[in-house]
């Protein structure tokens, strides 16, 4: 379609304040000009844009990383958009290749169906299911057969396919790859085409992919879609990506107080950094709680209220005011409301070794570990520090802490 003979419409001030949204803690939108075209024609015609975001369900659950594109989403959701939660069964069969230097393995699809449905359910927490496009890519990608893919593969060159770093990378270093791994990239492009997507979201290590599906809609007859790419988020460390394999996540389903102290626990630094990306305050506000604390208000107070506010989403508002009061009671050495409970069955007069204690009431994975945890000053027992690691307990009811946030009442008996 040729654009530059498409009528042109009024930039009103709701254009702009869409635009600003759009561009809130993203990396790259590319093209911008387009995307200002693309709204003033929504706002103009009062036809919602649609808005596609693709993930390969290659893991059962999801860390709040995750969520930054999805928040994104809800935000131009809230414009008015039409948005598309686009669940990659068929491209999961493939692997992305993105980012590696090995052949991905592809993913069978009985684990794509456990993971997709997964995936659903936790989207829901953030994007409004009432208005939502759920769609899987097998609905296109296994109608178009043998034929249709050499069809569409005849669309894009080998010279440009190996401009995508990876590619370029594994190619020089003598690594191998496989000819299947070609297809991720078009058929992730050719989603695009099935949609008649308008903007496609994405990580920034997803450039490639979402250029993609402009070129290939340009193929096809259709106006290109815009790429809009967010940046991956920190960790709890501040340094690396966050990451299941690094530790440093929160998973969306992790329960509340975790949650809750988890986020109180990052940086003061990063702390703005995760209220862009993750909060759904305006950047007007976000700004006043920042000049208040540049200003003397204590930095804990605007992460109290981040923590609540990302607690309240995967769970409630109550629960997030309690995770706050289980917090403030553990701070000050008191022990959560709730808390497991175990209960032994002791022989008369017989004793039980500390660390064989803490691996029973799951709060070390062994014996060695809770001997490290003693060493380092990790471990209590009714709020005393243990620096004895062969103490032995008798009968009664203790309560076992590890760290901050680890708690067990154990009932000898």
């Amino acid at each position: 379609m040729n654009q530059a003979s498409s009528p042109q419409f009024v930039v009103t001030d709701r254009v702009r304040e869409a635009l600003a949204v759009s561009l809130r803690g993203c990396d790259e939108l590319i093209p911008q000009e387009e995307w200002v075209k693309k709204l003033a024609k929504s706002e103009a015609t009062g036809t919602p844009l649609r808005i596609k975001l693709g993930l390969d369900p290659t893991a059962p659950d999801i860390h709040i990383g995750h969520t930054v594109v999805l928040n994104k989403m809800r935000q131009l959701q809230d414009l008015g958009h039409t948005v598309i939660f686009l669940i990659g069964d068929f491209t999961s069969m493939i692997g992305d290749p993105s980012g590696r230097n090995s052949t991905r393995p592809p993913l069978t699809a009985e684990q794509i169906k456990v993971n997709a449905e997964t995936y659903r359910a936790q989207a829901d927490k953030i994007l409004d299911p009432t208005k939502t496009e759920l769609r899987y890519n097998s609905e296109w990608s296994d109608p178009l057969g043998a034929r249709g893919m050499i069809q569409l593969a005849s669309r894009y060159t080998v010279a440009r396919m190996m401009e995508r770093n990876d590619f370029h990378d594994r190619f020089k270093a003598g690594t191998p790859i496989a000819v299947h791994e070609f297809l991720y990239p078009l058929m992730q492009g050719y989603d695009s085409v099935a949609l008649k997507s308008d903007l496609e979201l994405g990580g920034t290590d997803q450039k490639f992919n979402l250029l993609m599906g402009r070129t290939l809609q340009a193929e096809y007859g259709q106006e290109p879609q815009c790429i809009l790419t967010m940046p991956l988020l920190e960790g709890l460390d501040g340094v690396e990506k966050m990451s299941k394999s690094k530790n440093n996540y929160i998973g969306i389903s992790e329960d509340a107080n975790t949650m809750f102290a988890k986020v109180l626990s990052i940086s003061d630094v990063l702390m703005w950094k995760w209220f862009t990306l993750l909060s759904f305050k305006s950047e007007a506000e976000i700004a006043a709680l920042k000049a208040e604390v540049d200003g003397g208000r204590n930095p804990k107070d605007a992460k109290v209220a981040l923590a609540k506010e990302i607690t309240a989403r995967f769970h409630s508002a109550a629960a997030a005011d309690a995770a706050e009061q289980d917090f403030i009671n553990r701070s000050k050495g008191g022990i959560p409301d709730q808390i497991d409970d175990l209960s032994v069955e002791l022989g008369e007069g017989a004793l039980l070794g500390i660390g064989v204690l803490l691996k029973m009431a799951r709060l070390a994975a062994s014996t060695s570990e809770a001997n490290r945890l003693i060493d380092g000053g990790g471990v209590r027992i009714d709020s005393n520090v243990v620096s004895d690691k062969g103490l032995k307990l008798g009968a009664g009811t203790y309560v076992l802490q590890v760290g901050k946030r680890k708690f067990a009442r154990v009932t000898l008996g």
